[in-house]
């Protein structure tokens, strides 16, 4: 197609929109579905997703599928590299071209390549230091840009770690945006964090945004809602990913300062205190074997009655809950529970550590065994029963035990392999995060289901974008989507007649 079949294409989407269509987005890399979440709560029609792994696809078709039947074309599980957009409007039996189909083009491609995390894994298997920049997942964006071409939509939003922006010393997003730009789009990128739309969580994110030339707007981002002193090292990790930003560039848009006169953060006690209290694990562990993620638990009576926080999990439109939720599994690990009881709010591994190893010595004296030698059995074995084996040199943020006043830290997929990163606030439940306590720290509302095991739902709701997050972002899109400037109308005008 041609630049001008390319206008013409996106001229005849806003003459849609202008009716009162309702605007149809196709998502990439989808996940279970917090993006999209946040896209149908501001308005849009959740058209089309693609999403690889099988479990976040079946949680897709469960919360979006509507009345689907199971394993049908639309929720089914596919590969961004292998499906093109032509194939997918032919898979769902669309009328519409691939090009007709879709007004909103979203992603949040995989970031493993570009987290600093990442980076180091790739680097120590391949044995050198640029071996993220060889990791397949890394040209993705390049793939994405494909659908950008083949559906032609109206307006364009991919979100990603902000350490996109020093991928190897290169800026990743300016890289797109000067891509977009060529094709007839206007760009911007920003990072936004969570904690600022209302999620309990202190989430850094970066959002490119492109809207198309025949809206005849420059991209805007959401402004705060809620006001929150950073904790000490995020801003040294802002600096490391915008080392790479030109200050130059009128693609950055600087990153919003909540004011002071907002209302704060909300805090994981206001997030999570209605739900049930989970102490079972310590006293008799096969309740919790037994549970299924399925399980409805009753929400817990409190005298001040449910945070704001609460009601707005418990009354999301079209996942509203009545008496209770699901999700109330945690992991076993009862070596743990005494440290997870004694630690303070806002502690880490390395005082843990610190309490295991006084606990340790407070049973050898206990046992008459202060005496015997380190390398007897009887010595070694009772340490194992005590204390956690990593060291807290090497791991120092591998523990952490939420602030009941504060938000939480990052949410990561890794919770799916291990939650001691979530330690809950109340001693007396001396266990990690449950599912649905993980869900409420990333905004899912108490009505969204999550399939599979436990496992997979802890890392479906860490790979989420947050739907708080995502609807902060939605809105600001479909006002400037359906809003209409005398540039806009008067070129849809135009086409019309």
């Amino acid at each position: 197609m041609t630049a001008s079949d390319h206008q013409l294409i996106r001229r005849n989407k806003l003459v849609r929109l202008q009716t009162g269509a309702t605007p149809r987005a196709l998502e990439i890399c989808s996940g279970c579905g917090g993006l999209s979440l946040g896209l149908k709560t501001a308005g849009f029609e959740l058209s089309a997703h693609i999403e690889l792994d099988a479990e976040a696809a079946r949680s897709y078709a469960f919360n979006f599928g509507g009345d689907r039947e199971p394993g049908d074309a639309w929720s089914k599980p596919r590969d961004m590299e292998d499906v093109t957009a032509a194939k997918l409007v032919k898979d769902l039996g669309f009328e519409t071209s691939a090009s007709e189909s879709f007004d909103v083009l979203a992603a949040g491609l995989p970031c493993q390549a570009f987290a600093r995390i990442g980076r180091s894994k790739l680097r120590s298997i391949a044995g050198h230091e640029d071996a993220f920049q060889k990791d397949p997942r890394a040209s993705l964006y390049r793939r994405f840009l494909k659908f950008v071409e083949d559906t032609q939509p109206l307006i364009i939003l991919i979100e990603n770690v902000p350490d996109i922006l020093n991928f190897g010393g290169h800026n990743v997003p300016e890289e797109i945006c000067e891509t977009l730009e060529l094709s007839g789009y206007r760009t911007g990128y920003t990072i936004l964090n969570a904690a600022y739309y209302g999620v309990p969580q202190v989430r850094e994110r970066l959002f490119i945004v492109a809207l198309a030339d025949v809206l005849g707007k420059a991209p805007k981002f959401p402004e705060p809602l809620h006001f929150l002193d950073l904790p000490r090292g995020y801003e040294g990790s802002r600096r490391v990913a915008l080392k790479h930003v030109d200050p130059g560039s009128h693609r950055f848009h600087e990153i919003h300062i909540p004011s002071a006169d907002l209302a704060d953060a909300v805090g994981a006690k206001a997030a999570l205190d209605d739900l049930p209290r989970i102490k079972e694990h310590a006293s008799n562990p096969a309740v919790i074997r037994r549970r299924k993620l399925s399980e409805v638990l009753p929400y817990r009576e409190l005298a001040t009655g449910p945070s704001a926080y609460a009601l707005k999990m418990r009354n999301w439109p079209g996942f509203e809950t009545a008496d209770g939720a699901n999700g109330h599994l945690i992991r076993l690990t009862p070596r743990d529970f005494p440290i997870f009881a004694g630690m303070k709010h806002g502690a880490d591994y390395p005082q843990a550590r610190a309490l295991a190893e006084q606990m340790f010595q407070d049973a050898l004296m206990a046992q008459g065994l202060t005496h015997i030698s380190k390398e007897s059995n009887a010595y070694r074995d009772l340490r194992a029963q005590v204390v956690p084996p990593y060291d807290p040199e090497k791991f120092p943020n591998k523990w952490w035990k939420l602030d009941p006043s504060k938000p939480s830290r990052t949410l990561t997929a890794h919770m799916g392999k291990d939650t001691y990163s979530h330690i809950h606030y109340d001693s007396t439940q001396k266990r990690t995060v449950s599912v649905r306590e993980a869900a409420r720290l990333q905004s899912f509302p108490d009505g969204f289901v999550f399939a599979g095991a436990m496992n997979a739902a802890f890392r479906q709701i860490g790979n989420a974008v947050p739907p708080l997050l995502g609807l902060a972002v939605a809105r600001v899109l479909k006002e400037q989507l359906t809003s209409r400037t005398g540039k806009n109308k008067e070129a849809s005008d135009r086409q019309a007649a």
